[in-house]
């Protein structure tokens, strides 16, 4: 369990939390969301001991394990798979331990704990994960040198996943992965065997991987039960509740101070008059909920060109003579709205350049409309601003005839106010380097946009006015994104970037997750064989056998204990009817405590097989 009470910090005199509290029971996968700069990175370096809290607490089980992605690993020469294994500190130095180890009864307790933690199988687990987050079989024998910052950002993510800590928690993961790897990651998290707390602005994850919310608002916590679109219900239904109790109080108070106004004067009123003051000062104030300013995305609209504005005809593509992409025959209209699907590393990107000019056809014939303006934004735009300079003087070179107050009311379209347009880029968060991002990319008022990745470090409310905004725009819009929201509520055709082609998927996003899913389902690692045993065993070795056994039927004893217990609480009538609560945590700690027996069990048998081979 994770307790947070009273928890109070500032930065720089700008109080972030105050008297803060919530409590996240042990095993439930939990939603931190709140709006950009609330603090929630900041919440993790608390929690994490990074950072010390001004007033308060924060608790954790004794001996529990903290993990989080906290930056990319090292571009050294240690492979894929080696860096992910040494992850798990306690069998890389159980398993060297082994290589050395000479006494018996040290030997027995080596390969007993490596058993308890499942180590013959970790290869396997490591190499799963890095699949699921897009590296092949041939990829993960590769030195991490090999691999740009964003795909060691995923070898840091494999490695803590593999790890499993007791705490994990993560910090918008999924902008360095692509759709594939979201959809991989979303599955992983929701059987993930311990608490997990993520950051996150993906509706679809927190709507299918976490259980509860832990909501940052005001510098206070509040813990919701339920997905992320159960919380925006709630939460809606309270701010209703609020306006209409504050609106009712204000009625009342208008009453009171009536009454009192008009008979302050007289003397047979007075006492009604002085008792109705007395009551409006005792009168608690229910304020109405603010409302945040409305998040905006404003484009400009295209003059409407003639179909299609893009064709291509037995198009082949790709860098220094190498074909990525061949025979692409496609058709692009004014009212189109695609989404690219495929694993990084098939042609998304390549594509993207070729239709927007950035990249010449290999061979075959691309045909644009001569009248065709084409906006494009790509996550590596945002790193390419000027960090010295304002967001307005960014517009002014590439305006440089328009007023200063068109230009504000531009930024202002894009939800970039007054204090922000003054604002070095380089004091800027991730989500307004992404707003001005977008605002560049679209200022010629383009026909086509092609977005990639555009709803990195935008909080969901900016997700939202960005869908809005698409929804309404009169051009094409090709995009590519793990936001399977933005996808879902935007695109209505999709393509599939696969095997050096480009093709129609004719089914939806959900049919494609779930084949995506499928077909990364696991290969079923088979229990190592136990080691043929010498042809004569010693006397010493045997008594290790013996102490093995012995420590395995205790093992079980003890569990079977155990279970005992629990089922006679389970057996308690009044439980599912008076402690709901209570009846979840002993049903999950059965389960739990069953899939220990399996193993314990399998342990057991193991070692009298053994110790039947050494004796005989």
């Amino acid at each position: 369990m994770l307790r947070i009470q009273d928890l109070s910090y500032s930065i720089e005199g700008r109080p972030l939390f105050e008297g803060a509290s919530a409590t996240i029971p042990t095993g439930h996968k939990v939603g931190l969301i709140g709006r950009n700069g609330a603090g929630k990175t900041t919440l993790f370096k608390l929690i994490k001991g990074d950072l010390h809290a001004d007033g308060g607490s924060i608790s954790i089980p004794a001996r529990a394990r903290i993990g989080g992605v906290a930056q990319e690993v090292p571009g050294n020469e240690v492979s894929l798979l080696d860096t992910v294994l040494a992850a798990d500190t306690e069998r890389a130095a159980l398993m060297a331990e082994s290589e050395t180890a000479t006494d018996p009864g040290r030997i027995a307790d080596i390969q007993t704990r490596l058993a308890d933690i499942d180590a013959w199988s970790a290869e396997g687990r490591a190499s799963s994960i890095l699949r699921g987050l897009g590296f092949d079989a041939e990829e993960q024998r590769q030195p991490c040198s090999a691999f740009s910052g964003g795909w060691r950002m995923r070898v840091a993510l494999a490695s803590v996943l593999f790890a499993q800590p007791d705490f994990l928690l993560l910090d918008e993961p999924t902008n360095y992965l692509d759709l594939e790897g979201a959809l991989w990651l979303e599955s992983y998290l929701a059987k993930y065997p311990h608490t997990v707390i993520i950051i996150s602005h993906d509706r679809d994850l927190l709507n299918r991987a976490v259980g509860s919310i832990l909501h940052l608002e005001n510098r206070q916590l509040t813990y919701y039960t339920g997905p992320y679109d159960q919380f925006a219900r709630q939460r809606a239904e309270q701010r209703a509740v609020q306006a209409a109790q504050a609106k009712k109080q204000e009625a009342r108070r208008a009453h009171l101070q009536s009454f009192v106004d008009r008979f302050k004067a007289k003397a047979s009123k007075a006492k009604q008059a002085q008792s109705r003051v007395k009551m409006l000062e005792k009168m608690d104030t229910i304020r109405a909920p603010e409302d945040a300013a409305r998040t905006v995305f404003t484009f400009p609209e295209p003059e409407e060109l003639s179909p299609p504005i893009i064709s291509t005809e037995d198009v082949s593509v790709g860098y220094d003579g190498h074909v990525v992409l061949s025979r692409l025959n496609l058709r692009i209209d004014q009212d189109d709205r695609i989404a690219l699907l495929g694993k990084n590393g098939q042609g998304k990107s390549t594509l993207a350049k070729l239709l927007s000019d950035r990249l010449d056809p290999m061979q075959g014939r691309i045909a644009r409309s001569s009248k065709l303006r084409i906006g494009f934004f790509a996550q590596h735009q945002v790193d390419e601003l000027y960090v010295d300079e304002t967001p307005i003087q960014h517009l002014q070179r590439e305006l440089p005839g328009e007023h200063p107050s068109k230009l504000r009311a531009r930024l202002a379209g894009f939800g970039l106010m007054a204090e922000q347009a003054e604002t070095e880029v380089g004091r800027l968060s991730g989500g307004q380097k992404a707003r001005l991002s977008l605002l560049l990319a679209t200022l010629p008022a383009p026909h086509l946009l092609i977005l990639d990745e555009p709803t990195n470090h935008l909080d969901i409310e900016s997700r939202e006015a960005l869908v809005e905004a698409l929804t309404a725009y009169s051009g094409a819009v090709i995009l590519v994104s793990h936001d399977m929201h933005l996808l879902s509520m935007v695109a209505d055709r999709l393509w599939l970037v696969k095997g050096g082609a480009v093709t129609p998927y004719e089914d939806d996003l959900d049919a494609y997750r779930k084949m995506l899913l499928q077909a990364d389902q696991p290969p079923k690692v088979e229990k190592p064989k136990a080691a043929p045993p010498p042809k004569r065993a010693s006397r010493d070795e045997i008594l290790a056998l013996r102490a093995e056994v012995r420590k395995c039927e205790e093992r079980m004893g003890k569990l079977t204990e155990m279970d005992k217990k629990l089922q006679t609480r389970l057996a308690d009538p009044t439980l599912f009817s008076e402690r709901k609560g209570e009846a979840v945590v002993l049903q999950k700690k059965y389960a739990e405590l069953r899939e220990a027996m399996d193993r314990a069990e399998a342990l057991w048998m193991d070692a009298l097989e053994k110790l039947e081979a050494a004796e005989s």
